[in-house]
């Protein structure tokens, strides 16, 4: 009896300890996002509330929330505007990312953590079970679009936009710049392609083309 007398009096004075984010982490709720549209730009206007909840410098949030909206934008008092319009899912999106990432322990699930830096490794601390992650942060990088191509063999409509030095029409499409005789603008079947240079039909591949 006296031994659980003792560890009830141990497990009150380790609560009473503890710090008062950790004690209290069953209230952790983030605001709720509040956007408003001004003109073109969108304003979270309790940026700074939602910031003061999670405790983490608001120029990083602010940054991680432009990079991964792919937008500009600035903090003006307690709002963040963005360049452009940004839907409220999107907003929510990104900051759910965020505090998995950033706030949240991967061991505990709270959110009582501290961000240190140790070298090049960004280190999050949680304050209520001690244990410790790296920060990786996954960075989709942009599909490139590929380029259009014209094939060999098919038929196109072009428009002759110059004349060349030998009276050979000059036309452009998707990048590319096409010869044609004569100095109209039939369908034309293409012939031979040297990169981005096109000979229409009739043409030899010429010295410095």
């Amino acid at each position: 009896m006296a031994a659980e007398t003792d560890y009830l009096a141990l497990l009150d004075r380790a609560k009473s300890n503890l710090p008062k984010d950790v004690a209290e982490h069953e209230r952790f709720q983030i605001p709720a996002v509040d956007i408003m549209y001004e003109g073109k730009a969108t304003v979270l206007r309790n940026f700074k509330d939602i910031v003061d909840v999670l405790r983490r410098d608001e120029k990083d949030v602010t940054q991680y929330l432009l990079r991964e909206l792919g937008t500009a934008g600035s903090m003006e008092e307690r709002r963040l505007v963005f360049k452009g319009k940004v839907v409220r899912a999107q907003i929510e999106d990104k900051l759910s990312s965020y505090v998995a990432t950033f706030v949240m322990c991967s061991e505990c699930n709270r959110p009582d953590t501290k961000l240190v830096r140790e070298g090049r490794t960004l280190i999050l601390k949680c304050e209520a079970c001690g244990a410790h992650r790296p920060i990786k942060v996954k960075r989709v990088q942009p599909q490139k679009s590929a380029r259009p191509t014209l094939e060999e063999g098919k038929i196109y409509e072009f428009t002759v936009e110059d004349i060349g030095g030998r009276g050979d029409g000059v036309a452009r499409k998707d990048g590319f710049t096409v010869f044609i005789p004569g100095t109209v603008s039939p369908p034309v079947g293409i012939s031979k392609s040297s990169g981005p240079l096109i000979l229409g039909p009739g043409f030899s591949q010429r010295p410095g083309v």
